[in-house]
């Protein structure tokens, strides 16, 4: 389920069973790095997309993350996130990020982050772009069924 009217009417009626949030962290930046940060966004942007796809009914993808590259209150900011997701039935949350930064807070947050190297996608046609980002998403799918039978 997305973050759209529709989804969420479909989610307020099945609330019980979706107990994982997915947020895709995407950074922002207008220096020499602009482009990196632009593909590594819309890398996350196309992933989760396809990983709610996968676990439509178990899954809550959330609007993206957006922040400034540099700033520090993006980790209060997603702290801010998750404590409310948790707060409501919310079991499990997961970060997709390529931004290697986020490694270094990942103690700091309660879910688990998936930091995954951005594939550059901006002269591929769509279809090429969502086949090589299903092969990414296959290699995560064991780690969400772990994380859920964890707890």
């Amino acid at each position: 389920m997305k973050w759209m009217a529709a989804d969420v009417e479909m989610y307020q009626k099945a609330a019980e069973y979706v107990d994982t949030a997915v947020i895709p962290l995407m950074p922002v930046s207008f220096g020499d790095d602009m482009k990196q940060h632009a593909t590594m966004a819309e890398f996350a942007g196309i992933l989760t997309t396809q990983l709610e796809k996968q676990f439509r009914g178990r899954i809550f993808l959330m609007p993206g993350f957006v922040y400034f590259k540099g700033h520090e209150g993006s980790l209060e900011g997603l702290r801010n996130w998750e404590n409310t997701l948790l707060d409501k039935q919310f079991k499990h949350v997961f970060y997709v990020t390529s931004d290697i930064s986020w490694r270094q807070h990942e103690k700091g947050l309660g879910g688990s982050l998936l930091w995954l190297p951005s594939l550059s996608l901006d002269n591929l046609p769509d279809q090429q772009k969502v086949s090589l980002v299903d092969d990414q998403v296959k290699q995560l799918l064991s780690l969400f069924t772990e994380k859920w039978q964890e707890g």
